[in-house]
Protein backbone atom coordinates (compact mmCIF):
# COMPACT_ATOMS: atom_id res chain seq x y z
CA UNK A 1 0.00 0.00 0.00
CA UNK A 2 1.38 3.40 -0.74
CA UNK A 3 2.31 6.15 1.49
CA UNK A 4 -0.63 7.87 0.24
CA UNK A 5 -3.13 5.25 0.58
CA UNK A 6 -1.59 4.59 4.36
CA UNK A 7 -2.61 8.10 5.02
CA UNK A 8 -6.30 7.85 3.64
CA UNK A 9 -7.13 4.52 5.48
CA UNK A 10 -5.68 6.50 8.87
CA UNK A 11 -8.22 9.48 7.77
CA UNK A 12 -11.11 6.92 6.82
CA UNK A 13 -10.65 4.48 10.25
CA UNK A 14 -10.63 7.86 12.10
CA UNK A 15 -14.14 8.94 10.20
CA UNK A 16 -14.95 5.56 11.51
CA UNK A 17 -14.53 5.77 15.04
CA UNK A 18 -15.78 9.81 15.37
CA UNK A 19 -19.03 8.62 12.97
CA UNK A 20 -18.52 11.46 10.26
CA UNK A 21 -19.91 8.88 8.01
CA UNK A 22 -21.24 12.51 5.22
CA UNK A 23 -17.44 12.92 4.97
CA UNK A 24 -16.57 9.30 4.58
CA UNK A 25 -18.81 8.96 1.86
CA UNK A 26 -17.52 11.62 0.07
CA UNK A 27 -14.39 10.24 0.14
CA UNK A 28 -14.72 6.52 -0.92
CA UNK A 29 -16.81 8.10 -3.98
CA UNK A 30 -13.56 9.70 -5.20
CA UNK A 31 -11.56 6.39 -4.56
CA UNK A 32 -11.02 3.65 -6.64
CA UNK A 33 -13.13 0.17 -6.16
CA UNK A 34 -9.00 -1.27 -5.77
CA UNK A 35 -8.11 0.80 -3.34
CA UNK A 36 -11.18 0.86 -1.39
CA UNK A 37 -11.08 -2.92 -1.10
CA UNK A 38 -7.67 -3.17 0.06
CA UNK A 39 -8.61 -0.18 3.01
CA UNK A 40 -11.61 -2.87 3.83
CA UNK A 41 -8.94 -5.91 4.27
CA UNK A 42 -7.49 -3.80 7.08
CA UNK A 43 -10.98 -3.06 8.44
CA UNK A 44 -12.72 -5.28 11.24
CA UNK A 45 -15.47 -7.87 10.41
CA UNK A 46 -18.09 -5.24 12.13
CA UNK A 47 -16.90 -2.22 10.38
CA UNK A 48 -17.08 -3.86 7.08
CA UNK A 49 -20.99 -3.82 6.25
CA UNK A 50 -21.05 -0.28 7.68
CA UNK A 51 -18.22 1.13 5.15
CA UNK A 52 -20.03 -1.06 2.27
CA UNK A 53 -23.23 0.71 2.88
CA UNK A 54 -21.58 3.97 2.71
CA UNK A 55 -20.66 3.55 -0.68
CA UNK A 56 -23.00 4.47 -3.79
CA UNK A 57 -24.96 1.51 -5.34
CA UNK A 58 -23.09 1.50 -8.46
CA UNK A 59 -19.42 1.42 -6.82
CA UNK A 60 -20.26 -1.07 -4.16
CA UNK A 61 -20.96 -3.36 -6.99
CA UNK A 62 -17.26 -2.77 -8.45
CA UNK A 63 -15.92 -2.93 -4.54
CA UNK A 64 -17.88 -6.15 -3.65
CA UNK A 65 -15.97 -8.01 -6.47
CA UNK A 66 -12.56 -6.75 -5.70
CA UNK A 67 -13.32 -8.80 -2.04
CA UNK A 68 -11.73 -11.83 -1.72
CA UNK A 69 -14.16 -14.43 -0.56
CA UNK A 70 -14.02 -14.22 3.47
CA UNK A 71 -15.45 -10.38 2.92
CA UNK A 72 -18.38 -11.04 0.58
CA UNK A 73 -19.91 -14.02 2.59
CA UNK A 74 -19.45 -11.37 5.71
CA UNK A 75 -21.38 -8.86 3.62
CA UNK A 76 -23.83 -11.54 2.17
CA UNK A 77 -24.87 -12.26 5.46
CA UNK A 78 -25.06 -8.96 7.09
CA UNK A 79 -27.07 -8.02 3.82
CA UNK A 80 -30.93 -7.96 3.96
CA UNK A 81 -32.34 -9.50 1.26
CA UNK A 82 -33.35 -6.11 -0.39
CA UNK A 83 -29.75 -5.48 -0.01
CA UNK A 84 -28.42 -8.49 -1.65
CA UNK A 85 -31.05 -7.67 -4.13
CA UNK A 86 -29.27 -4.32 -5.44
CA UNK A 87 -26.00 -5.50 -5.24
CA UNK A 88 -26.63 -8.61 -7.43
CA UNK A 89 -28.37 -6.16 -10.21
CA UNK A 90 -25.35 -4.32 -10.67
CA UNK A 91 -23.02 -7.19 -10.86
CA UNK A 92 -22.28 -8.41 -14.64
CA UNK A 93 -22.49 -11.98 -15.19
CA UNK A 94 -19.51 -13.81 -14.80
CA UNK A 95 -18.54 -11.75 -11.63
CA UNK A 96 -21.80 -13.06 -10.16
CA UNK A 97 -20.85 -16.62 -10.84
CA UNK A 98 -17.72 -16.21 -9.88
CA UNK A 99 -19.04 -15.55 -6.48
CA UNK A 100 -21.83 -18.11 -6.25
CA UNK A 101 -19.02 -20.85 -7.28
CA UNK A 102 -16.84 -19.79 -3.98
CA UNK A 103 -19.74 -18.94 -1.29
CA UNK A 104 -20.53 -21.98 1.10
CA UNK A 105 -23.57 -23.67 -0.18
CA UNK A 106 -26.20 -21.96 2.19
CA UNK A 107 -24.64 -18.76 1.25
CA UNK A 108 -24.69 -19.29 -2.55
CA UNK A 109 -28.50 -20.87 -2.02
CA UNK A 110 -29.35 -17.56 -0.47
CA UNK A 111 -27.21 -15.19 -3.72
CA UNK A 112 -29.74 -17.75 -5.63
CA UNK A 113 -32.87 -16.70 -3.95
CA UNK A 114 -32.32 -13.55 -4.05
CA UNK A 115 -32.07 -13.50 -8.40
CA UNK A 116 -34.44 -13.57 -10.98
CA UNK A 117 -35.11 -16.79 -13.06
CA UNK A 118 -33.09 -15.70 -16.12
CA UNK A 119 -29.82 -14.11 -14.17
CA UNK A 120 -30.23 -17.95 -12.03
CA UNK A 121 -30.41 -19.63 -15.38
CA UNK A 122 -27.41 -17.68 -16.95
CA UNK A 123 -25.34 -18.16 -13.54
CA UNK A 124 -25.93 -22.16 -13.30
CA UNK A 125 -25.15 -21.82 -17.29
CA UNK A 126 -22.25 -20.90 -16.50
CA UNK A 127 -21.00 -22.97 -13.31
CA UNK A 128 -21.95 -25.61 -15.66
CA UNK A 129 -18.59 -25.26 -17.72
CA UNK A 130 -15.34 -26.74 -16.70
CA UNK A 131 -13.36 -24.66 -14.52
CA UNK A 132 -10.72 -24.42 -16.06
CA UNK A 133 -12.46 -23.98 -19.57
CA UNK A 134 -13.11 -20.56 -21.47
CA UNK A 135 -16.77 -20.87 -20.79
CA UNK A 136 -15.81 -20.93 -16.96
CA UNK A 137 -14.59 -17.34 -17.17
CA UNK A 138 -16.81 -15.28 -20.07
CA UNK A 139 -19.97 -13.01 -19.84
CA UNK A 140 -22.75 -13.40 -21.53
CA UNK A 141 -23.44 -10.17 -21.63
CA UNK A 142 -22.51 -8.28 -25.14
CA UNK A 143 -23.52 -5.87 -27.82
CA UNK A 144 -25.03 -7.89 -30.64
CA UNK A 145 -26.00 -6.70 -34.09
CA UNK A 146 -27.66 -7.99 -37.29
CA UNK A 147 -25.87 -7.85 -40.43
CA UNK A 148 -28.79 -6.14 -42.06
CA UNK A 149 -28.92 -2.96 -39.31
CA UNK A 150 -28.08 0.55 -40.38
CA UNK A 151 -25.00 2.03 -38.65
CA UNK A 152 -27.86 4.60 -36.88
CA UNK A 153 -29.73 1.33 -35.91
CA UNK A 154 -26.63 -0.19 -34.16
CA UNK A 155 -25.13 3.08 -32.08
CA UNK A 156 -29.13 3.26 -31.46
CA UNK A 157 -29.10 -0.55 -29.69
CA UNK A 158 -25.70 0.29 -28.19
CA UNK A 159 -27.15 3.40 -26.48
CA UNK A 160 -30.45 1.02 -25.07
CA UNK A 161 -28.07 -1.96 -24.45
CA UNK A 162 -24.29 -0.55 -23.69
CA UNK A 163 -25.36 -0.04 -19.44
CA UNK A 164 -26.21 -3.69 -18.56
CA UNK A 165 -22.50 -4.71 -20.62
CA UNK A 166 -19.27 -4.99 -19.70
CA UNK A 167 -17.61 -3.40 -22.90
CA UNK A 168 -19.54 -1.55 -26.01
CA UNK A 169 -16.02 -0.93 -28.31
CA UNK A 170 -16.13 -4.51 -30.01
CA UNK A 171 -19.87 -5.60 -31.28
CA UNK A 172 -20.80 -8.99 -32.12
CA UNK A 173 -22.52 -9.28 -35.58
CA UNK A 174 -24.51 -12.74 -35.70
CA UNK A 175 -27.08 -13.98 -37.60
CA UNK A 176 -30.04 -16.55 -37.45
CA UNK A 177 -29.72 -19.24 -34.07
CA UNK A 178 -27.17 -16.01 -32.93
CA UNK A 179 -24.33 -17.44 -35.70
CA UNK A 180 -21.14 -15.31 -34.99
CA UNK A 181 -20.19 -13.47 -38.51
CA UNK A 182 -18.19 -11.09 -37.73
CA UNK A 183 -16.99 -8.23 -35.32
CA UNK A 184 -17.41 -4.21 -35.73
CA UNK A 185 -15.78 -1.34 -33.66
CA UNK A 186 -17.67 1.52 -32.12
CA UNK A 187 -14.90 3.31 -33.37
CA UNK A 188 -15.78 2.28 -36.98
CA UNK A 189 -19.34 2.59 -36.43
CA UNK A 190 -19.28 6.14 -35.26
CA UNK A 191 -16.79 6.97 -37.78
CA UNK A 192 -19.48 5.63 -40.74
CA UNK A 193 -22.17 7.11 -42.17
CA UNK A 194 -25.64 6.50 -40.56
CA UNK A 195 -27.74 4.79 -43.47
CA UNK A 196 -24.32 2.52 -44.09
CA UNK A 197 -24.97 -1.27 -43.51
CA UNK A 198 -23.11 -3.52 -40.59
CA UNK A 199 -22.79 -6.40 -42.98
CA UNK A 200 -20.70 -4.17 -44.85
CA UNK A 201 -18.49 -2.38 -42.58
CA UNK A 202 -18.03 -6.11 -40.03
CA UNK A 203 -14.98 -7.80 -40.25
CA UNK A 204 -15.44 -10.70 -41.53
CA UNK A 205 -12.02 -12.44 -40.31
CA UNK A 206 -13.20 -12.88 -36.38
CA UNK A 207 -10.65 -14.40 -34.11
CA UNK A 208 -12.88 -16.58 -31.10
CA UNK A 209 -12.51 -18.96 -28.49
CA UNK A 210 -14.59 -22.19 -28.05
CA UNK A 211 -16.11 -22.43 -24.69
CA UNK A 212 -14.25 -26.23 -23.88
CA UNK A 213 -11.28 -24.37 -24.61
CA UNK A 214 -8.67 -24.13 -21.45
CA UNK A 215 -9.12 -21.04 -20.21
CA UNK A 216 -4.74 -20.32 -20.01
CA UNK A 217 -4.67 -20.71 -23.81
CA UNK A 218 -7.49 -18.07 -24.08
CA UNK A 219 -5.53 -15.44 -21.70
CA UNK A 220 -2.54 -16.05 -24.31
CA UNK A 221 -4.50 -15.57 -27.36
CA UNK A 222 -5.29 -11.61 -25.73
CA UNK A 223 -1.74 -10.98 -25.41
CA UNK A 224 -0.97 -12.47 -28.85
CA UNK A 225 -3.59 -10.32 -30.99
CA UNK A 226 -3.98 -7.22 -28.36
CA UNK A 227 -7.53 -7.57 -27.97
CA UNK A 228 -9.99 -6.26 -25.43
CA UNK A 229 -12.31 -8.89 -25.83
CA UNK A 230 -12.87 -12.19 -27.02
CA UNK A 231 -15.95 -13.84 -28.12
CA UNK A 232 -16.52 -17.25 -27.16
CA UNK A 233 -18.86 -19.76 -29.79
CA UNK A 234 -20.06 -23.40 -28.83
CA UNK A 235 -19.51 -26.51 -31.34
CA UNK A 236 -22.29 -25.11 -33.57
CA UNK A 237 -20.67 -21.39 -34.01
CA UNK A 238 -23.27 -19.76 -31.77
CA UNK A 239 -22.27 -16.98 -30.13
CA UNK A 240 -22.54 -17.44 -25.99
CA UNK A 241 -20.64 -15.34 -24.22
CA UNK A 242 -17.18 -13.34 -24.35
CA UNK A 243 -14.12 -12.82 -22.34
CA UNK A 244 -12.71 -9.90 -21.77
CA UNK A 245 -9.21 -8.51 -21.03
CA UNK A 246 -9.64 -8.13 -17.42
CA UNK A 247 -10.64 -12.06 -16.86
CA UNK A 248 -7.40 -12.72 -18.76
CA UNK A 249 -5.25 -10.91 -16.66
CA UNK A 250 -6.88 -12.88 -13.95
CA UNK A 251 -6.09 -15.98 -15.52
CA UNK A 252 -2.24 -15.48 -16.28
CA UNK A 253 -1.93 -13.90 -12.73
CA UNK A 254 -3.69 -17.14 -11.42
CA UNK A 255 -1.14 -19.18 -13.57
CA UNK A 256 1.75 -17.22 -12.89
CA UNK A 257 0.96 -18.21 -8.90
CA UNK A 258 0.40 -21.67 -9.65
CA UNK A 259 2.98 -22.22 -11.69
CA UNK A 260 5.69 -20.47 -9.06
CA UNK A 261 4.02 -22.36 -6.33
CA UNK A 262 4.70 -25.82 -7.92
CA UNK A 263 8.04 -24.31 -9.12
CA UNK A 264 8.88 -24.16 -5.19
CA UNK A 265 7.39 -27.88 -4.77
CA UNK A 266 4.11 -26.31 -2.88
CA UNK A 267 0.66 -27.48 -3.72
CA UNK A 268 -1.40 -24.22 -5.41
CA UNK A 269 -3.91 -22.75 -2.95
CA UNK A 270 -6.44 -20.07 -3.88
CA UNK A 271 -5.51 -17.48 -0.55
CA UNK A 272 -3.04 -15.22 0.13
CA UNK A 273 -0.10 -15.82 2.23
CA UNK A 274 -1.41 -13.84 5.17
CA UNK A 275 -4.81 -15.43 4.66
CA UNK A 276 -3.63 -19.29 4.75
CA UNK A 277 -3.64 -20.71 7.87
CA UNK A 278 -0.99 -22.32 9.58
CA UNK A 279 -2.37 -26.12 9.01
CA UNK A 280 -3.30 -25.13 5.42
CA UNK A 281 -0.22 -24.29 4.94
CA UNK A 282 1.78 -26.75 6.35
CA UNK A 283 -0.76 -29.48 4.39
CA UNK A 284 0.36 -27.41 1.03
CA UNK A 285 3.94 -28.07 1.77
CA UNK A 286 4.34 -31.68 3.04
CA UNK A 287 3.34 -33.89 0.34
CA UNK A 288 6.20 -32.37 -2.10
CA UNK A 289 9.22 -32.41 1.12
CA UNK A 290 7.93 -36.40 1.81
CA UNK A 291 8.04 -37.10 -1.96
CA UNK A 292 11.59 -35.01 -2.24
CA UNK A 293 13.07 -36.17 1.22
CA UNK A 294 12.13 -40.08 0.32
CA UNK A 295 13.77 -39.52 -3.07
CA UNK A 296 16.82 -38.12 -1.93
CA UNK A 297 17.39 -41.00 0.22
CA UNK A 298 18.66 -42.54 -3.04
CA UNK A 299 21.62 -40.61 -3.24
CA UNK A 300 22.42 -41.99 0.17
CA UNK A 301 22.42 -45.75 -1.15
CA UNK A 302 24.74 -44.41 -4.14
CA UNK A 303 27.42 -43.12 -1.55
CA UNK A 304 26.82 -46.01 0.72
CA UNK A 305 27.40 -48.39 -2.66
CA UNK A 306 30.82 -46.95 -3.04
CA UNK A 307 32.02 -46.55 0.81
CA UNK A 308 34.51 -48.65 0.76
CA UNK A 309 36.38 -47.50 -2.44
CA UNK A 310 36.13 -43.90 -1.57
CA UNK A 311 37.70 -44.32 1.83
CA UNK A 312 40.82 -45.14 -0.29
CA UNK A 313 40.80 -41.47 -1.86
CA UNK A 314 38.89 -39.22 0.72
CA UNK A 315 39.76 -36.18 -1.02
CA UNK A 316 37.04 -36.58 -3.72
CA UNK A 317 33.98 -36.45 -0.83
CA UNK A 318 34.71 -33.47 -0.21
CA UNK A 319 33.72 -32.22 -3.80
CA UNK A 320 30.36 -33.78 -4.00
CA UNK A 321 28.29 -30.83 -2.85
CA UNK A 322 30.03 -28.51 -5.62
CA UNK A 323 29.15 -31.53 -8.05
CA UNK A 324 25.22 -32.16 -6.90
CA UNK A 325 25.29 -28.21 -6.59
CA UNK A 326 25.98 -27.01 -9.91
CA UNK A 327 24.30 -30.02 -11.58
CA UNK A 328 21.34 -29.09 -10.17
CA UNK A 329 21.84 -25.30 -10.58
CA UNK A 330 22.65 -25.89 -13.74
CA UNK A 331 19.16 -28.08 -14.44
CA UNK A 332 17.03 -25.44 -12.98
CA UNK A 333 18.10 -22.70 -15.54
CA UNK A 334 17.03 -24.54 -18.11
CA UNK A 335 13.66 -26.30 -16.73
CA UNK A 336 12.95 -22.60 -15.82
CA UNK A 337 13.43 -21.29 -19.05
CA UNK A 338 11.61 -24.40 -20.76
CA UNK A 339 8.80 -23.98 -18.56
CA UNK A 340 8.64 -20.19 -19.49
CA UNK A 341 8.83 -20.93 -23.32
CA UNK A 342 6.28 -23.18 -23.06
CA UNK A 343 3.56 -21.37 -21.43
CA UNK A 344 4.50 -18.27 -23.84
CA UNK A 345 3.72 -20.95 -27.03
CA UNK A 346 7.08 -20.15 -28.48
CA UNK A 347 7.73 -23.88 -28.06
CA UNK A 348 5.61 -26.99 -28.41
CA UNK A 349 6.46 -31.28 -28.03
CA UNK A 350 7.56 -31.19 -31.59
CA UNK A 351 10.45 -28.99 -31.10
CA UNK A 352 12.24 -31.30 -28.55
CA UNK A 353 14.85 -32.52 -30.79
CA UNK A 354 15.77 -28.28 -31.40
CA UNK A 355 15.60 -27.56 -27.75
CA UNK A 356 18.11 -30.68 -26.54
CA UNK A 357 20.43 -29.80 -29.63
CA UNK A 358 20.38 -25.96 -28.31
CA UNK A 359 21.08 -26.47 -24.81
CA UNK A 360 23.72 -29.30 -25.93
CA UNK A 361 25.49 -26.86 -27.49
CA UNK A 362 24.54 -24.84 -24.27
CA UNK A 363 26.29 -27.25 -21.77
CA UNK A 364 29.30 -28.34 -23.53
CA UNK A 365 30.33 -24.53 -23.49
CA UNK A 366 29.35 -24.26 -20.19
CA UNK A 367 30.74 -27.35 -19.19
CA UNK A 368 34.35 -26.68 -20.36
CA UNK A 369 35.02 -23.10 -19.19
CA UNK A 370 33.61 -24.30 -15.37
CA UNK A 371 35.82 -27.38 -15.64
CA UNK A 372 38.87 -24.87 -16.73
CA UNK A 373 37.85 -22.71 -14.24
CA UNK A 374 37.40 -25.53 -11.06
CA UNK A 375 41.00 -27.14 -12.55
CA UNK A 376 42.75 -23.65 -12.02
CA UNK A 377 41.09 -23.01 -8.79
CA UNK A 378 41.70 -26.45 -6.96
CA UNK A 379 45.08 -26.39 -8.13
CA UNK A 380 46.32 -23.41 -6.58
CA UNK A 381 43.91 -23.32 -3.46
CA UNK A 382 43.02 -26.90 -2.77
CA UNK A 383 46.39 -28.36 -4.05
CA UNK A 384 48.97 -26.14 -3.02
CA UNK A 385 47.70 -24.04 -0.81
CA UNK A 386 45.16 -26.81 1.13
CA UNK A 387 46.91 -29.74 0.55
CA UNK A 388 43.92 -31.28 0.03
CA UNK A 389 45.10 -33.72 -3.13
CA UNK A 390 47.89 -36.77 -2.50
CA UNK A 391 50.84 -35.93 -3.84
CA UNK A 392 51.63 -38.13 -6.96
CA UNK A 393 47.93 -38.21 -8.10
CA UNK A 394 46.70 -34.75 -7.94
CA UNK A 395 46.55 -34.23 -11.51
CA UNK A 396 44.63 -37.35 -12.01
CA UNK A 397 42.05 -36.57 -9.00
CA UNK A 398 41.48 -32.84 -10.36
CA UNK A 399 40.84 -34.21 -13.62
CA UNK A 400 38.08 -36.81 -12.44
CA UNK A 401 36.46 -33.71 -10.52
CA UNK A 402 36.43 -32.03 -13.60
CA UNK A 403 35.61 -34.32 -16.30
CA UNK A 404 32.44 -35.01 -14.04
CA UNK A 405 31.60 -31.23 -13.55
CA UNK A 406 31.48 -31.27 -17.58
CA UNK A 407 29.22 -34.51 -17.57
CA UNK A 408 27.40 -33.14 -15.48
CA UNK A 409 26.11 -30.12 -16.66
CA UNK A 410 26.10 -31.18 -20.15
CA UNK A 411 23.18 -34.13 -18.32
CA UNK A 412 21.80 -31.79 -16.00
CA UNK A 413 20.54 -29.17 -18.80
CA UNK A 414 19.51 -32.21 -20.83
CA UNK A 415 17.07 -33.34 -18.60
CA UNK A 416 16.00 -29.44 -17.65
CA UNK A 417 15.32 -29.23 -21.60
CA UNK A 418 13.40 -32.65 -21.67
CA UNK A 419 11.68 -33.41 -18.81
CA UNK A 420 9.40 -30.43 -18.71
CA UNK A 421 8.58 -30.85 -22.52
CA UNK A 422 7.54 -34.58 -22.08
CA UNK A 423 5.38 -34.08 -18.75
CA UNK A 424 3.10 -31.16 -21.05
CA UNK A 425 2.94 -34.03 -23.71
CA UNK A 426 1.50 -36.62 -21.30
CA UNK A 427 -0.52 -34.30 -19.39
CA UNK A 428 1.35 -33.08 -16.41
CA UNK A 429 1.53 -29.35 -15.47
CA UNK A 430 5.44 -28.40 -16.86
CA UNK A 431 6.03 -26.87 -13.85
CA UNK A 432 6.48 -29.44 -11.34
CA UNK A 433 9.80 -30.49 -13.82
CA UNK A 434 10.99 -27.30 -11.76
CA UNK A 435 13.82 -26.80 -9.57
CA UNK A 436 13.40 -29.03 -6.23
CA UNK A 437 11.89 -32.52 -8.47
CA UNK A 438 15.04 -31.41 -11.13
CA UNK A 439 17.89 -31.09 -8.44
CA UNK A 440 16.72 -34.53 -6.64
CA UNK A 441 16.82 -36.40 -10.14
CA UNK A 442 20.05 -34.76 -10.51
CA UNK A 443 21.84 -35.84 -7.36
CA UNK A 444 21.44 -39.41 -8.10
CA UNK A 445 22.52 -39.28 -11.61
CA UNK A 446 25.84 -37.09 -10.35
CA UNK A 447 27.11 -39.19 -8.07
CA UNK A 448 26.59 -42.27 -10.46
CA UNK A 449 28.36 -40.00 -12.91
CA UNK A 450 31.03 -38.94 -10.72
CA UNK A 451 31.70 -42.39 -8.77
CA UNK A 452 31.77 -43.61 -12.48
CA UNK A 453 34.58 -41.63 -13.66
CA UNK A 454 36.40 -42.04 -10.78
CA UNK A 455 36.28 -45.87 -11.03
CA UNK A 456 37.81 -45.57 -13.89
CA UNK A 457 40.38 -42.84 -13.51
CA UNK A 458 41.11 -43.10 -9.70
CA UNK A 459 40.08 -46.17 -7.39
Amino acid sequence: MDEKLLELEEEIFDLIEKKRFVQLKQILSEMQPADIAEIFDEAKDKEIPVLFRILPKELAAEVFVEFDSDKQEILVNAFSDNELREVLDELFMDDAADIVEEMPATVAKRILKNTDANTRRMINQLLAYPEDSAGSIMTTEYIDLKRTMTVEEAIDRIRKKGINTETIYTCYVIGSRRKLFGTISLRDLVLSGRDEIVGDLMDENVISAHTLDDKEEVAAMFERYDMLALPVVDKEGRLVGIVTVDDAIDVIQEEASEDIEKMAAILPGEKTYLKTGVFETFKSRIPWLLFLMISATFTGAIISTFEAKLAQCIALVAFIPMLMGTGGNAGSQTSVSVIRALSLGDIEFKDILKVIWKELRVSVIVGIVLGIVNFIKLYLVDYLWLHTFDTGTEIVEMATICITLICVIIVAKMLGAALPIIAKKIGLDPAVMASPLVTTILDAVSLLIYFGIAAVLVL
